[in-house]
């Protein structure tokens, strides 16, 4: 993993089950913080030493604002891991999942760099178009962009300043349930270089093989009120056009994991799904509309959610638990 990714890095993983084969090997690389959270329906103890397992118990304990508002057995909880590691000193952290398998070059590019970049303003595009021939596409894409394809003069080299990166997942990656139902073919992604979106182009991303860097800390929050099929979809859509703001964009690198999904139940998962069709095409021009580089991240952020809230996508409890995440984020800056 490149030098400036190393320092001071957290992976940060929620999970029901005992260490995985995916959470041992992240667990023995000796550079990395590696974080557990806990649910109610995972092992009261944890049988890996290289772990810091965050059981429901010592939850309680931690005295984040953000725990009492938080429910249980919902993939939200992974928002204690992200405080923890704040609060450690990471710089960078490291969304994994329990079946994200990594490969020996595991690694993510540097932050900034020259990359091949896509043009501006192109709207939601189906990244995984530039890394398989397959006709698949990521969770939380429109359904109506998926068959869209790319010229070769939307693509360019030039300098980035990358806030998150995407690895990609062999084998099953994270694709909807209509994919999973009418086809479920398994992707090995080809090998390229990195590809950085530029500002207003749109892709989903989600909390599997991805880094933040620490000045976008606090747009890790995954939301409350939505379901786990939504959460870290909504979580990059409200991401992108405040990233935008700053200068920071969105980058994809090619597959360093390969996924062994745990068991899912497809129709319950599309079920999960539907507002990721109904709501993802709005979302950005909802938020867009209100956010401003004049306003920190963590108003824009509150901004952003409230005009969600007005719209019918969050509910109003959802402001009270993201005022408690600001809280516990601010007591660190």
């Amino acid at each position: 993993m490149d030098n400036q990714v190393i320092v001071k890095s957290s992976i940060v993983i929620t999970s029901i089950f005992p260490p995985t084969k995916a959470v041992d090997s992240y667990s023995n690389m000796g550079y990395l913080n590696t974080i557990i959270v806990g649910d109610k329906k995972s092992p009261a103890e944890y049988n890996n030493t290289n772990v810091t397992f965050l059981s429901v118990e010592t939850q309680s304990k931690l005295g984040y604002a953000i725990s009492k508002e938080l429910p249980f057995n919902h993939y939200c909880r992974k928002n204690i891991g992200y405080i923890f590691a704040i609060l450690k000193g990471a710089d960078v952290i490291i969304d994994i999942d329990d079946d994200n398998i990594p490969y020996e070059d595991w690694s993510f590019p540097d932050f900034n760099g020259e990359y091949d970049q896509l043009n501006s303003d192109m709207g939601f595009i189906n990244i995984y178009r530039l890394f398989s021939e397959q006709n698949i596409w990521p969770r939380g894409l429109p359904l109506n962009k998926i068959n869209l394809k790319f010229k070769s003069e939307q693509l360019q080299k030039g300098m980035s300043r990358v806030g998150i990166w995407q690895g990609l997942a062999d084998a099953d990656p994270d694709v909807d349930a209509i994919y999973r139902l009418i086809n479920n073919t398994p992707c090995f992604f080809k090998k390229r270089t990195p590809v950085v979106l530029g500002p207003g182009t749109v892709s989903p991303f989600n909390s599997q093989n991805t880094a933040f860097r620490k000045e976008l800390f606090p747009l890790l929050y995954l939301p409350t009120t939505v379901n786990f099929r939504f959460t870290d979809i909504l979580r990059g859509f409200v991401a992108q056009p405040i990233m935008w703001l700053y200068d920071y964009f969105l980058g994809f690198t090619q597959a360093t994991v390969e996924q062994e999904r745990n068991p899912h139940d497809y129709m319950k998962d599309f079920e999960s799904e539907i507002p990721c069709y109904l709501h993802g095409e709005s979302i950005i021009g909802i938020i867009s509309k209100r956010i401003s580089s004049s306003y920190t991240i963590y108003e824009n952020l509150l901004i952003a959610y409230e005009e969600l809230l007005n719209n019918g996508i969050v509910t109003k409890d959802e402001i009270v638990v993201l005022k408690r995440w600001i809280s516990d984020l601010q007591k660190h800056d």
